[in-house]
């Protein structure tokens, strides 16, 4: 009988460990292609990632739709936004994306490793595109 109590004690714990919280998301991440870094921060309930390097040091956001941001620098700027967090995935936000000036609904989930798998799409999230973004330590 105590073996099985052990058995289960060990099982029931491994499961609450490995249950994804909600902040498990903040921290700093390589894009995919190592062609930036993204900060992800929590304000109120929400999370957010900025743009925080770049692999060209001073490139502008040149394919913003908005004329007047155009001259704006890539580093700094905000490029997911407004996520909440529903078992086990961060969802209903956005991200934009510098490659082309548009902006993606987006869901993220995070892999055993602590990586992110990004998907942006348009109306439903089978016709999108998931990308890797690495934990950086």
């Amino acid at each position: 009988m105590k073996h099985t109590l052990c058995i289960l004690y060990v099982f029931i714990s491994s499961f609450a460990f490995s249950q994804t919280k909600a902040d498990d998301i903040i921290g700093t991440y390589m894009t995919d292609k190592n062609e930036g870094m993204v900060e992800v921060t929590k304000r109120e309930a929400k999370y957010y990632g900025k743009l925080v390097w770049t692999v060209t040091p001073g490139k502008l956001d040149a394919n913003n739709p908005d004329k007047k941001r155009q001259t704006e620098k890539l580093a700094g700027k905000e490029i997911l936004k407004e996520f909440t967090f529903d078992d086990g995935t961060w969802e209903n936000g956005t991200i934009y994306d510098p490659k082309n000036g548009k902006t993606y609904s987006c869901k993220i989930n995070r892999d055993e490793k602590g990586n992110l798998n990004v998907r942006g799409f348009i109306g439903v999230s089978l016709l999108g595109r998931t990308t890797l973004w690495i934990k950086v330590k």
